[in-house]
């Protein structure tokens, strides 16, 4: 049995935020812990990489949070694409490059289950700014961007508030566990529970954040995976 399946070249509509994700990932037992392609957000693509504004490019696909009139369809949406096994490049919705990415992913044992690794670099040709619904004027603490995690329906159990900084953060359902950790700097935790279970290392949550021409963004985010039974 796979542990998760790499959907590394999604055909999917440009409003969907096309990009590569895991899906499904799976505890030892096989217990099916993401959703891809949600009735409710479309543009959950199971375990994903991606950001809501990137220079004003919307890469995480759906409607656009806009100040001052909510969200809007907008004909801003960008893609991710892998040039490479472990090489991706982010472009806006014209193909120019806004972001070149290192990706890393690997599953070790782990006590009681695994651990999945999902490391990432993203450097900037030349200065980008990352934002979000948040930081674009929402209220409601949506920061979401970053690594993003959709799970099936259900209900979960959360050790933490949307808009921690905890090291870590561990959901629990009635069949699974996933601990997530790998917050860095002013990222938080976006999390929900009740409409649906999505958990995001958010790196926009209350403050755009720069990475100023030339340098490089690194993250390693990690989710242990258990079978709670």
């Amino acid at each position: 049995m796979n542990l998760y399946d790499y959907v590394s070249e999604p055909d999917l509509d440009i409003r969907l935020g096309p990009r590569p994700y895991l899906h499904p990932v799976r505890t030892l037992k096989g217990t099916v812990v993401t959703d891809t392609l949600p009735f409710d957000h479309p543009w959950h693509l199971g375990a994903s990489l991606t950001v809501a504004d990137v220079n004003g490019w919307n890469l995480w696909g759906g409607r656009t949070f806009v100040r001052g009139e909510g969200y809007v369809w907008r004909e801003d949406h960008g893609r991710i694409r892998h040039t490479s096994p472990e090489d991706l490049v982010w472009e806006d919705g014209e193909g120019r490059t806004l972001l070149t990415e290192r990706r890393r992913i690997a599953a070790t044992p782990s006590s009681g289950g695994w651990e999945l690794s999902f490391s990432y670099a993203l450097t900037a040709p030349s200065t980008v700014t990352l934002g979000s619904p948040a930081t674009n004027g929402r209220t409601g603490g949506a920061g979401y961007g970053g690594f993003f995690w959709r799970c099936p329906p259900g209900k979960a159990f959360a050790s933490a508030e949307n808009g921690s900084a905890d090291p870590s953060l561990t959901l629990t359902t009635d069949s699974y566990r996933l601990t997530f950790s790998g917050l860095r700097d002013a990222d938080r935790w976006f999390l929900r529970t009740d409409d649906y279970i999505g958990v995001c290392a958010a790196l926009a949550f209350t403050d755009p954040l720069v990475i100023p021409a030339g340098e490089t963004l690194h993250r390693d985010i990690r989710v242990r995976i258990e079978d709670v039974h």
